[in-house]
């Protein structure tokens, strides 16, 4: 009796959903950025966090579906005469993070040694992190995207920090943070923000 009420529970809720016109979560009445996944409104055509044009419920959802083909149809087995690139050198904590993130959207990823490495336990050894080459471009968009949003970066608004350091002034005020700091520095103390 007690799981039949559960079952009757989670039936009545997705029955809702449906109703609702929800699709994995998606209300087709509604848009989504197809860069941050956030929601707005009909009458919202632009991303306030990352400035992308919105999709209408329907078409983020062929999006999404798309996206999941294209994952499925990677293939996560590595054959022994494929070419292989080198896309990071790192100790070996950092690169079975990176490992592990690229796993997840399908990419298969080779941690190999560095025999040049230490060797006296200060680092530890650098390691490789070997992928196809034919991944090497959506692993880029994959690790650039983590790495924005890992840092906070996606919150901050990029788009005139080139214009906030001149060089010809003794000093700059960083747009992400409101600091005041020289410009021979080339990155903000305070927030990090750099400008190189």
């Amino acid at each position: 009796m007690f799981l039949k009420f559960f079952r009757g529970k989670k039936a009545s809720s997705e029955g809702a959903a449906v109703q609702a016109g929800l699709v994995r979560g998606i209300d087709p009445e509604m848009n989504y950025c197809p860069v941050c996944q956030d929601e707005y409104r009909r009458d919202i055509d632009v991303c306030a966090v990352c400035g992308a044009t919105l999709r209408s419920g329907s078409e983020y959802l062929a999006l999404q579906s798309a996206r999941e083909q294209a994952l499925a149809g990677r293939s996560m087995v590595l054959a022994p005469d494929e070419e292989m690139v080198d896309l990071r050198r790192a100790p070996l904590q950092e690169v079975k993070a990176l490992q592990n993130i690229l796993a997840a959207q399908r990419i298969p990823a080779v941690i190999s040694g560095d025999e040049a490495g230490c060797g006296k336990g200060c680092r530890g050894p650098e390691m490789h992190l070997l992928i196809r080459a034919s991944d090497l471009p959506a692993a880029t968009e994959i690790l650039t995207r983590e790495y924005i949003k890992s840092t906070a970066l996606e919150s901050h608004d990029l788009r005139q920090a080139r214009a906030a350091l001149n060089d010809q002034h003794p000093e700059t005020l960083c747009p992400a943070c409101g600091c005041r700091f020289p410009t021979t520095v080339g990155a903000c103390p305070e927030c990090g923000l750099c400008f190189d």
